[in-house]
């Protein structure tokens, strides 16, 4: 099974299959296909191969067939592999059909590209066929199988389609990657859905799978080159997952762009720039951000008051961080664990266990229950 992808049900299966064509499964091309399956764990890599003509793509995978000992299934997936990509898909499907006449049975990969084909080609009964069979053959779907059946319903402009099978896979416990996100939302995006294009680019950042920032920023630019109306929640996602690969530089510069248009910044917004700040030592900006929330009437609230004890205690910093402690109780937010912890951690590390005591006494005091983190600070801090 792959990494990310939770075993599918019979259940699921069969969802799964309902948005295809049932009719399809029982077709003479898909039967003819799955006659032989083959269980296989081995990896696809890219191919290495080039090619001006599609006949000279041919000549070699003919070669390749009439080559005794036959080269591995993974070098026949690479091939097939090059020939999609030079969109040739009927050809692609022709050499599938061969390799089937000669008993040389498919695996999950195998079974993508040919997936593939069906969806370039514009087919999705078909394609829905494919990964019906490969379920009831108790073949593990790999991300790129289901991001290729979203991606083609999109092309195709069946975008309801595809977000059915999008809300399926997370019902069933599936994670969708950045690439899943970015296609269902380009095709929310083409059909002007743009409160449901902005409210998953939301989640997206909420189940931490933006991952790859580059490309996730790349997708917020479309997203406001097709016409969906970036908002508050948008930006702060995007600045946010800037913030966490430490590109505060570039963060800020979002952060400005934001503003400028008239978009006010949030505490998440102001959050995940402090908290970033903080981590970096830029205490000078991180000053002048707070002014600028309590400018704009945006009050901290314990996250904002946490990074910045946290921060402090690592520092050394104690007595600096005793006093954001103080004030936030002043201006009405109060402590929790995670905050108590951070400033426990800081007496501890100064060697005040005395005092981080009595820290975890207040802590009781005040109803908040410590975790196993905060044991784990003064069972440390006596053993020092």
């Amino acid at each position: 099974m792959m990494s990310g992808w939770t075993k599918i049900t019979t259940s699921s299966a069969f969802r799964l299959l309902q948005l295809g064509n049932p009719k399809s499964l029982y077709s003479p091309i898909c039967f003819y296909y799955f006659r032989n399956p083959f269980f296989s764990t081995t990896p696809f890599k890219k191919s290495n191969y080039v090619f001006h003509k599609i006949d000279d793509a041919s000549a070699l995978f003919n070669h390749m067939l009439h080559t005794h000992p036959r080269p591995s299934l993974v070098e026949f997936n690479q091939l097939l592999g090059t020939i999609v990509r030079m969109k040739h898909y009927e050809t692609a499907v022709s050499l599938l059909r061969q390799m089937e006449f000669l008993g040389i049975h498919h695996d999950v990969y195998t079974l993508s590209i040919l997936l593939n084909c069906f969806c370039r080609l514009h087919r999705a009964g078909f394609a829905f066929s494919v990964l019906g069979r490969m379920l009831k053959l108790g073949l593990q779907p790999v991300i790129v199988t289901f991001n290729t059946l979203i991606n083609g319903l999109c092309v195709g402009g069946k975008v309801a389609r595809a977000v059915r099978l999008f809300d399926d896979m997370v019902r069933e416990g599936y994670q969708p990657n950045l690439i899943t996100y970015s296609t269902i939302v380009n095709g929310l995006c083409k059909i002007g859905d743009t409160t449901r294009a902005i409210r998953l680019f939301r989640t997206m950042g909420e189940r931490g799978k933006i991952g790859d920032t580059t490309r996730a920023i790349r997708l917020f630019r479309t997203m406001g080159e097709r016409g969906c109306a970036l908002n508050i929640v948008t930006y702060s996602t995007i600045i946010d997952s800037l913030c966490k690969d430490k590109l505060v530089t570039e963060a800020l510069n979002l952060f400005s762009e934001m503003t400028g248009k008239g978009i006010s910044p949030n505490v998440v917004t102001y959050n995940s720039l402090i908290h970033a700040m903080c981590n970096s030592g830029q205490w000078k900006e991180v000053m002048a951000l707070l002014n600028e929330m309590l400018a704009n009437n945006c009050k901290p609230n314990v996250i904002t008051y946490t990074s910045l004890v946290d921060a402090l205690c690592k520092e050394g910093k104690i007595s600096e961080a005793h006093d954001i402690v103080e004030r936030m109780i002043q201006h009405g937010v109060q402590p929790d664990t995670i905050t108590y912890s951070a400033l426990m951690d800081g007496y501890c590390l100064q060697g005040q266990m005395y005092i981080a005591r009595k820290v975890l006494n207040l802590m009781i005091i005040r109803g908040c229950v410590p975790n196993v983190y905060g044991y784990n600070i003064m069972v440390n801090g006596y053993c020092k």
